[in-house]
């Protein structure tokens, strides 16, 4: 089955976003850890961030929100942050906590794949990533790779991202673990031509937007719909990632 793995930024109102997602059918949840300079993000989780800072949503409320998500679900979450918010905080700390907040593992944006080689974390490839270095953050990553599958920032297109099949190709040439595509996906359709390519798809911003306008149900619905598209579109290559620590 292919996974779906569905970002939101931290919130109060985390567990009970998170609870409707996976209720769902959703696999995976990222969290995103706000920042006040998210350069890998569109307006869409840009203006989510600012909300979130604005309720107070600092590592430690964030890590707080993450744990009570997780007494309600059992599967993989995910935080997404950003170098500057980590080193502030302190790694180390920031590991331990997130841990024992119940993370399945790390995601840092801006992180480079030859860096920080002992933190456990989940890294990103892009299209202008070249093969030496998907090989090396392949041999790096904490269980699967992060397809950033278009040349820019989070965010809805129109249309399906179209350098996702050279990067998978080139993905697929260096390494056997799963790959999931994100960025751009904003869609069922989109999700459902990603994943007869990839093992899976990371939908974030038209999360982000689902939960502006329709709040807990309209994020239900959405993730209902790409579920349906994902298993409408199986190919039976898809794995599912991640697990508890």
């Amino acid at each position: 089955m292919s996974t779906l793995a569905i970002y939101l930024m931290a919130s109060r109102g985390l567990p009970g976003l998170v609870e409707a997602a996976v209720e769902a059918g959703a696999d995976l949840v990222e969290v995103g850890f706000p920042h006040s300079d998210p350069l890998a993000d569109g307006p869409v989780i840009r203006r989510a961030g600012e909300r979130a800072l604005a309720e107070g949503m600092g590592p430690a409320a964030c890590l707080e929100a993450l744990s009570r998500a997780r007494r309600r679900v059992e599967v993989p979450l995910v935080p997404m942050t950003y170098s500057a918010v980590l080193e502030a905080y302190g790694w180390d700390r920031f590991a331990a906590e997130a841990l024992e907040a119940g993370a399945s593992s790390l995601i840092v944006a801006d992180l480079p794949s030859d860096a920080m080689p002992e933190l456990r974390r989940v890294h990103l490839v892009a299209p202008t990533t070249p093969t030496t270095r998907i090989r090396l953050a392949s041999g790096r990553t904490d269980g699967w790779l992060y397809l950033v599958s278009v040349a820019g920032t989070t965010g809805p297109r129109g249309e399906a991202p179209p350098l996702l099949p050279d990067l998978i190709r080139r993905a697929r040439a260096v390494t056997a673990l799963p790959l999931l595509a994100g960025f751009g996906i904003a869609s069922p359709a989109h999700a459902a031509a990603a994943a007869r390519l990839a093992d899976g798809v990371v939908v974030g911003s038209r999360a982000v937007e689902a939960v502006e306008e329709g709040g807990p149900e309209g994020l239900r619905d959405l993730v209902a719909a790409l579920r349906a598209a994902l298993d409408s579109a199986d190919s039976g290559r898809g794995v599912s990632v991640g697990s508890q620590p």
